[in-house]
């Protein structure tokens, strides 16, 4: 059974959604991030850079186990290990990469900082929400025209650059985003909302993560906690 060391967060999310998917057997173990669970030295084994989600999948490519940490890099291991969601054609293949890459240099960033600076970031620097909030918006302009021009992100298949960007877009509201003035995404977003593998998938874990309200949680999440070397 592959060990998933995770929590409810975008990234964590899309992997739930690619076990959920696959039909994989998996224990999602919690990585409290607020808590701090990230630095602790059995996870930074796994996951060196002290993020969420890791793997480590007893049943490796060469029957030895292997450990997996990035996101991405786990939906590709996961993809080939269950020939399931990239294609196998090479030309199909890298469309489909292309848009993982997106997900993860530009829409994951990105957003990630939207969320920051509009809900999290102690001071409201008003140039920093701003440049953020219309990155978001761009980014949402180029998914939006892709989807008018195919019904996929990838292509014409359901595929791991869909499992990728879906976890991101759910908070659109906090990202200064209005759903409708996307309207191709708008309907590939609740094609996949209604998927009862991504229902499952964003569940996995949510019951647990609590608001950040406290000092001590900004403070591991986003203080000095976070550039300590160990």
């Amino acid at each position: 059974m592959i060990r998933v060391y995770s929590w409810a967060t975008p990234n964590g999310h899309k992997v739930h959604v690619m076990l959920e998917e696959c039909g994989l057997p998996y224990e999602a173990i919690p990585v409290d991030i607020g808590a701090g669970d990230q630095f602790q030295p059995d996870f930074l084994r796994i996951s060196p850079n002290n993020k969420i989600p890791a793997i480590v999948d007893p049943d490796g490519p060469d029957g030895k186990p292997i450990s997996l940490f990035e996101s991405g890099a786990i939906l590709v291991y996961l993809a080939g290990k269950t020939g399931r969601f990239l294609p196998k054609g090479d030309r199909e293949k890298y469309e489909v990469l292309q848009w993982l890459m997106f997900q993860m240099g530009g829409v994951g960033p990105m957003l990630g900082q939207a969320h920051h600076f509009r809900g999290y970031a102690p001071e409201k620097l008003q140039y920093a929400i701003d440049r953020y909030s219309n990155e978001a918006k761009r980014l949402y302009g180029v998914i939006d025209r892709r989807l008018a021009q195919s019904e996929w992100l990838g292509g014409k298949e359901y595929s791991i650059a869909d499992i990728a960007t879906f976890p991101w877009l759910r908070s659109w509201e906090r990202q200064g985003i209005v759903l409708e003035d996307y309207p191709h995404l708008k309907a590939w977003f609740d094609r996949i909302a209604a998927r009862p593998a991504v229902q499952r998938g964003v569940q996995v874990l949510a019951g647990l993560r609590k608001p950040i309200t406290d000092e001590k949680a900004r403070e591991v999440l986003f203080g000095k906690t976070q550039y300590e070397r160990r």
